[in-house]
C-alpha cells in the first residue's frame, strides 16, 4: 500500500456563492437582559420548590428554544457552537440548568461537551467500563450521568450536543498504569511524552488547552485501540448529536524541538509502532537497514556495506512506496518513518470514525491549520497533524487561533484550510475570544467572524472557544466547587 505525505500547500480553490442569511455583528440571537433575568429568577424559585415557577420556567425554556431556532435560521452563522467543560459540581441541583441557560441566552445553538480530557471521563462512577477515572468521583453521586443529562437538557433548550474527546492524549492517569506501559508513545531516547513535555514550555497551546496531563499513546498499540474503542462505545450509548476528536496528533514540543528533523525525535519507537514500521520492509536487507537506522538515528556508509554483505543473497532493499521523493537511502528511510508516524494517526482516528458511522451522526476532527507543515529541507512540525488527509466525510474543525493583533493571520489560516477541503466537507472554524472587545491581542468575536465570512462564504457554522472565556466567573466557581448550594 503506497503511503502519501501531503504536507504542503495546494492552490486555493474558488469560493462558492455567499450564504443568503444575514450577518448582524451585534449577535442578534442574544436574549434581552430582562428575559435572561426573568428566566434566572424562575429557575431559582423552582429550585426552592415553587411548582408554578417550575412550570413557567419549563415554558420559558421551550419558548426560547423556538426563538433560538428561528433566529439562527435567519442569521449567519446558522450554527453557532460553544466548547464546554463540565465539572463534578455540575451535578449539584440546578447548576447544569444555569450553565445551559447562559449558553442559550448568548445565542448559541450547539455545544461541544468535553467527555474525555486530562485522563478522566464524563461517565458515571457506577457505570464506567473504561480504564480512566470518572469526572464525578463522589460515591454519593455514583449514579449521576452528567453526559446523558447535558444531552437531555441541551435538547430541551434546542441545543445540539456533540461529544468532544481527546484522541491520542490519554492523560496522566493512563501513563501511571503498569499494565499500559507498552501502549505509550516513545521517542528514540525511550522517553514518553509525559516526561518529555512541560506545560510552561508550550504557552501558545496552554493558553487554549489544558496541559495538566500529556500521555500520548502509540497509535499502533492494540491495547490503546481497544481502550479507546470501549470509551467511545460508552459515549455513543448516551446518543450525542455528533462526536469531535481532538489531539489527533503528536505533541507540540518547545523550542527547536518543535521541528522534527531526525528519526530519534519521532514518537514511533514504542514496541507496536516500531514493529509495524519494520514490517514495511519487503525483504531482510531492507529490514536490517531500517532497524539500524532506528537504533542510531542515521546510517553510515559502513553500516550499509556491512548489512549488504550480511544479506548478499538479496539484490536491493525494498520497502513500501513513499510518495515523497528521496535523494539518498537515508533520506528515503526518513520519509518512510515520517509517513509511518502520520499513518498511525490517520489509522487511529479513522477507526474511531468507523465506530461512529453506524449511529448516523457526524464525526469531526479538531486541528491546528499549521500542524501539518514541512519546515526547512526535511523537517516537519513536531505535531505531524495530517489534517489535509482526514476523511472528507468528516467535519473539519480548524482552530483558527492565530494572534497578530488583527484578523490577517486568521484569514490566512482559514484560506489554507479551505484550499484543502473537499466540497462536501463541513468546515467549522473554531475562534478564540469574547464578544464586543479585544482580549489577549485578539479582535472581538464579531470582528473575527466577519473576516472569516469574507474569505470563506460557504461556511455557515462557527464555534467559540470556550465557555470559560465567555463566563469566566461561572467556570472558576464550578471548577473550584465554590458555587452556592441550594
Amino acid at each position: 500500500m503506497a503511503m502519501a505525505l501531503s504536507m504542503g500547500l495546494t492552490p486555493l480553490v474558488s469560493s462558492p456563492e455567499a450564504a443568503t442569511a444575514q450577518f448582524a455583528p451585534s449577535n442578534p440571537c442574544r436574549l434581552p437582559a430582562e428575559a435572561i433575568v426573568a428566566k434566572e429568577n424562575l429557575r431559582q424559585a423552582a429550585l426552592q420548590g415553587d411548582a408554578e415557577a417550575q412550570a413557567e420556567y419549563q415554558r420559558q425554556i421551550q419558548l426560547h428554544a423556538t426563538d433560538l431556532e428561528n433566529c439562527r435560521r435567519d442569521n449567519w452563522p446558522q450554527n453557532l457552537a460553544l466548547w464546554l467543560r463540565l465539572y463534578s459540581c455540575d451535578a449539584y441541583p440546578g447548576v447544569l440548568d444555569e450553565v445551559l441557560d447562559r449558553i442559550v441566552s448568548r445565542g448559541y445553538n450547539e455545544i461541544y461537551v468535553e467527555v474525555f480530557y486530562d485522563g478522566q471521563v464524563l461517565l458515571p462512577l457506577n457505570d464506567n467500563p473504561t480504564v480512566w477515572p470518572s469526572v464525578v468521583r463522589s460515591p454519593q453521586l455514583g449514579d449521576r450521568d452528567l453526559l446523558a443529562e447535558v444531552i437531555r437538557k441541551g435538547h430541551e433548550r434546542g441545543l445540539k450536543v456533540y461529544a468532544w474527546l481527546f484522541t491520542m492524549n490519554f492523560g496522566y492517569s493512563y501513563g501511571q498504569r503498569g499494565d499500559r506501559v507498552n501502549a505509550i508513545a516513545r521517542n528514540g531516547a525511550n522517553e514518553t511524552t509525559l516526561n518529555r513535555t512541560r506545560s510552561e514550555d508550550t504557552a501558545y497551546d496552554s493558553e487554549l488547552h489544558s496541559y495538566a496531563s500529556q500521555t500520548f499513546i502509540d497509535p499502533y498499540s492494540p491495547e490503546a485501540r481497544r481502550d479507546y474503542e470501549w470509551l467511545l462505545h460508552a459515549v455513543l450509548e448516551r446518543q450525542p448529536d455528533g462526536v469531535l476528536f481532538d489531539y489527533v496528533r503528536y505533541p507540540r514540543l518547545p523550542g527547536r524541538d518543535s521541528v522534527a528533523s531526525n528519526v530519534q525525535q519521532l514518537w514511533i519507537h514504542g514496541e507496536a509502532s516500531r514493529n509495524a514500521l519494520l514490517d514495511r520492509a519487503r525483504n531482510d536487507v531492507a529490514r536490517s537497514l531500517l532497524d539500524r537506522y532506528l537504533q542510531q538515528g542515521f546510517l553510515s556508509e559502513g553500516d550499509i556495506e556491512r548489512i549488504r554483505q550480511q544479506h548478499s543473497d538479496e539484490d536491493q532493499p525494498r520497502w513500501q512506496a513513499v510518495s515523497r521523493p528521496a535523494v539518498s537511502l537515508q533520506n528515503y528511510l526518513w520519509n518512510l518513518s515520517v509517513a509511518h508516524a502520520v499513518q498511525g494517526i490517520l489509522d487511529f482516528v479513522h477507526r474511531a470514525v468507523e465506530q461512529v458511522n453506524p449511529h448516523n451522526i457526524p464525526s469531526g476532527a479538531v486541528f491546528f491549520p499549521n500542524g501539518n507543515q514541512p519546515v526547512g529541507e526535511q523537517g516537519f512540525d513536531s505535531r505531524l497533524q495530517p489534517w489535509d488527509r482526514f476523511l472528507p466525510s468528516m467535519e473539519w474543525h480548524p482552530m483558527v487561533y492565530g494572534v497578530c493583533g488583527d484578523t490577517s493571520c486568521l484569514t490566512d489560516q482559514m484560506e489554507r484550510v479551505m484550499a484543502f477541503a473537499a466540497e462536501e466537507t463541513r468546515v467549522v472554524p473554531a475562534l478564540a475570544g469574547v464578544w464586543g472587545e479585544s482580549v489577549t491581542n485578539r479582535p472581538s468575536l464579531e470582528t473575527q467572524m466577519s473576516a472569516i465570512r469574507q474569505v470563506a462564504p460557504s461556511v455557515n457554522s462557527v464555534s467559540h472557544f470556550a465557555y470559560s472565556w465567555q463566563f469566566p466567573e461561572s467556570d472558576r466557581d464550578r471548577k473550584a466547587c465554590t458555587i452556592p448550594r441550594p
